[in-house]
């Protein structure tokens, strides 16, 4: 075989090689690039769910008709709860709906989110400690949104979800967590009826 055959054919498998390299590299990048969005689409979706549950929060204190006045029962901090009052079988207080209320709705976060907690307190910098009327909501998750790059790169790309500390009263998101804090605004329909004293008020709910 003559020598320029050889050659020909030498050159035409490295650029075979090449070729397929190239290629490679190109699937690679593309799988990286689906996997990126996907981890950016589950962030959303997780996103949605953390503001749906805060949203279910709000529906249920709503229907409590005394919710503003048993603000303290719906606090809770993270970790497991105590299990919530049956108010199924058994007639609950304005309190005890509060506290099955939160209870079973923290056992809903858990069971929605992946590692799912949740904190909710009473803001801080309100006037008047006796007067509190907002509730701060602080939903965690196990963190998908970034799992490359430096420590401060990281850190940049999640600033933009970090907690301002106006009125969270030491709330704060865990290490290695996705979070997402909103506030629920309370209202009342029952007011004291004071008219027996201020020692013994009655409660008086409006329909």
């Amino acid at each position: 075989m003559p020598l320029k055959n050889k050659m020909e054919r030498g050159f035409a498998l490295i650029e075979s090689m090449v070729a397929i390299v190239v290629v490679a590299l190109g699937i690679l990048g593309i799988i990286g690039v689906q996997m990126r969005t996907l981890a950016d689409t589950q962030t959303g979706v997780r996103r949605a769910q953390a503001i749906r549950l805060i949203e279910d929060l709000s529906e249920r204190l709503k229907v409590n008709p005394n919710a503003l006045g048993n603000i303290a029962s719906y606090e809770i901090a993270a970790g497991p709860q105590p299990a919530p009052p049956n108010c199924k079988t058994n007639p609950c207080s304005a309190q005890n709906l509060a506290l099955a209320d939160i209870r079973n709705w923290r056992q809903t976060v858990v069971d929605a989110l992946p590692l799912g907690d949740a904190v909710v307190f009473q803001v801080a910098d309100e006037a008047l400690p006796t007067n509190h009327r907002q509730l701060g909501v602080l939903l965690s998750w196990r963190e998908n949104e970034r799992a490359d790059g430096t420590a401060a790169e990281n850190a940049a790309y999640k600033n933009v979800f970090n907690l301002d500390a106006t009125g969270v009263a030491g709330a704060s998101c865990p290490a290695g967590r996705s979070c997402h804090l909103q506030y629920i605004q309370l209202t009342s329909r029952c007011s004291p009826y004071l008219l027996g004293g201020v020692a013994a008020p009655t409660v008086f709910c409006p329909f």
